[in-house]
């Protein structure tokens, strides 16, 4: 049975996809992942891919995170970066314009798990509850947002300092009210 988190994440990139076709393209692009070997890639120009995402046909293992931080992951963290390859999505949450991130390749999938290690050591260092990150907050590198990994709520976090508001309950409801937005 697919999770509720992966059809909400599906669900959100067909609308991105479809965002981008609206706009007269047949696929979204990004010019940052040009020479970047994904199952995603439909066409690479040299200067920008366009690109599909692909479905995984296994989850993702997180073990090894867990392993190595001593703590089990929230299901909903694990879901939704081990389902499916897709590029960054660009997307706006209420007033918070974001990149919600992705896992591009089986070679991009280490450097996620190194950052999500060194997000949680952190986090321990100063003794804050664990959450990880699923987007970056546009022009403000101070700010994620993150699924609490106690709770499994959708936060907006201030690095480093335990501040953080409750943006949804979940992450299914988080992705529901996301609004893809075309950055060309």
């Amino acid at each position: 049975m697919e999770h509720s988190v992966a059809r909400a994440l599906f669900s959100f990139t067909e609308r991105y996809q479809q965002a981008w076709q609206a706009e007269g393209y047949a696929l979204p692009q990004d010019d940052q992942l040009s020479g970047y070997a994904s199952p995603c890639v439909e066409r690479d120009s040299g200067l920008d891919v366009s690109w599909q995402r692909v479905a995984r046909q296994a989850l993702a293992d997180f073990d090894n995170v867990e392993q190595a931080i001593e703590l089990r992951l929230h299901e909903d963290i694990k879901v939704f970066y081990g389902s499916q390859y897709a590029a960054d999505m660009p997307a706006q949450f209420r007033q918070h314009p974001l990149t919600l991130l992705q896992v591009w390749s089986d070679e991009d999938l280490p450097r996620l798990q190194e950052n999500m290690l060194g997000h949680l050591v952190m986090q321990r260092r100063l003794k804050l509850k664990p959450t990880m990150f699923i987007a970056a907050i546009d022009n403000d590198e101070q700010k994620l947002i993150s699924i609490c990994n106690l709770s499994g709520e959708v936060i907006l976090e201030t690095l480093g300092r335990g501040e953080h508001e409750v943006l949804s309950d979940s992450v299914e409801d988080f992705l529901a009210e996301l609004t893809p937005r075309v950055v060309a």
